[in-house]
């Protein structure tokens, strides 16, 4: 594979400039970025606390989240079919999210029955 250092060099340069390089303080942040920092900078980022949330309630929560997306999936392809104001794109892109869920749910579920089978079968 050829370095991009080397593919600069070689290519003819048609009237195009490179732009002029900016301070950190002068860079425009990308849109939906809020701020920008340096390498070795903090970012004023707290540190995340432990959830009062007990694991029931994440797997409930986890299941709640996938009937919402499975729910929605089906609304929009309810709508599509009555010739509703849904593009067929937005339907099969909720189906997807749907079935990728779905699938992370139930590996989710696998994990954890095998290893509550894995702790049954230590010796005590």
């Amino acid at each position: 594979m050829i370095p991009l250092s080397a593919i600069h060099s070689t290519m003819p340069v048609q009237g195009i400039v490179p732009p002029p390089e900016l301070t950190p303080s002068e860079a425009l942040p990308a849109p939906g970025v809020d701020s920008l920092t340096m390498p070795g900078q903090t970012a004023g980022i707290a540190p995340t606390q432990p959830s009062n949330d007990s694991f029931g309630t994440l797997l409930g929560r986890m299941v709640g989240e996938v009937n919402a997306h499975q729910q929605a999936a089906s609304d929009a392809m309810h709508s599509l079919q009555a010739g509703g104001n849904v593009s067929l794109h937005q339907a099969v892109i909720a189906m997807e999210e749907a079935n990728v869920s779905f699938q992370l749910m139930v590996e989710v579920r696998n994990r954890l029955l095998e290893s509550y089978q894995e702790i049954m079968r230590m010796q005590v």
